[in-house]
């Protein structure tokens, strides 16, 4: 058994988003990230990121269950914050429904991530075995497809 005591996000678009905070209405802690705007600067780079979370904190029905349990999702982006995918748990992968923007994102993803850790993608198009094509072994134990909602 694995204990998941924290989990990134990748994309940070309506799916994304209410995973996040379908975790943070678990007690999980989680980094939602996204990509970064073309110029932006400072804080600006994670406001695609951030526009999610905001997203899910005034949908209708509520994402989150409380909340103040919003706070335990940290927003980034691919550029600045993709190193923390080291401290975590369990990893999903839910950008937009391109095979060659998700196998490239999932490279990166496969140098930093430390052995074990669960990799998943949240398609609902894609061949989830195709996605990991050519992936090294460790990675391809731990991958497989979830789809939340």
């Amino acid at each position: 058994m694995k204990i998941i005591h924290k989990v990134a996000v990748l994309g940070a678009g309506t799916m994304g988003a209410r995973i996040a905070a379908h975790f943070a209405n678990a007690g999980v802690p989680s980094y939602l990230l996204d990509i970064v705007p073309a110029g932006a600067q400072g804080l600006a780079r994670n406001q695609i990121a951030a526009a999610g979370l905001e997203a899910a904190r005034k949908s209708k029905p509520a994402a989150f269950m409380e909340a103040p349990l919003a706070r335990l999702v940290t927003v980034g982006n691919f550029e600045d914050d993709l190193k923390r995918l080291a401290d975590v748990d369990w990893i999903i992968e839910a950008v937009v429904e391109n095979l060659e923007i998700k196998r490239g994102l999932l490279r990166k993803v496969e140098a930093i991530r430390k052995p074990g850790t669960i990799v998943t993608t949240n398609t609902s198009g894609l061949p989830v075995g195709k996605i990991a094509e050519g992936f090294c072994d460790d990675f391809r134990r731990v991958w497989f497809g979830t789809h939340f909602f």
